[in-house]
């Protein structure tokens, strides 16, 4: 089933996790400079104008394109009680046929982190994309340092699955990753990280 047009918004007990809007400029700029440290430690090396409102323009339309073409589900994690944005979370690269699995990222501010945010969000998305985009597979890589994402990964209910050599760029230079995924009907044992 593609997303096709239809708005996609998922609620969860405290967030509202629903597409970027342009709207969210000020916002998404605040809260990405306000937690550079803390976040580009694990990321891609941000291009130059990564905080500037073309740059996030053209985040907006590759968000509207890609759910509307079913490619992938970015949305933001919004606190309903105040309409705070606390961070973000990406299905990417939905592959259907005989795959039917999509890739988890997702980041949070360094304010709203180890609250419970992202567990919540991570949790709904990956319901939602078992139980309404009928996929069978959701994988998520992140640094075998990161133990807090790692951690909240295994909570989630993903299981390490190994190692990927060289799987991406973080910091200009190409690092190994640690392989996780959730599974719709999962037959696998407990499995011990390495």
């Amino acid at each position: 089933m593609l997303l096709g047009r239809r708005k996609v918004r998922i609620e969860t007990e405290r967030l509202t996790l629903r597409p970027p809007s342009h709207a969210d400029f000020r916002d998404w700029a605040s809260l990405r400079c306000d937690s550079e440290g803390f976040l580009t430690r694990w990321e891609p090396t941000w291009a130059a104008d990564h905080l500037s409102r073309k740059a996030f323009t053209n985040r907006v339309y590759w968000a509207q394109r890609s759910i509307s073409n079913g490619s992938a589900m970015p949305l933001f994690l919004i606190r309903r009680d105040d309409n705070t944005l606390l961070g973000a979370i990406t299905l990417d690269n939905i592959r259907r046929g005989p795959a039917q699995a999509g890739t988890l990222g997702y980041w949070i501010g360094e304010s709203h982190a180890r609250q419970g945010y992202m567990r919540e969000a991570i949790e709904a998305l990956v319901h939602h994309a078992f139980h309404r985009l009928d996929l069978s597979r959701i994988e998520a890589a992140c640094l075998p340092e990161n133990t807090p994402s790692r951690g909240l990964l295994e909570k989630c209910g993903f299981k390490y699955e190994g190692v990927a050599q060289s799987y991406l760029q973080i910091g200009g230079r190409w690092r190994t990753h640690v392989l996780y995924s959730a599974l719709r009907i999962d037959r696998r044992g407990r499995t011990d990280a390495g």
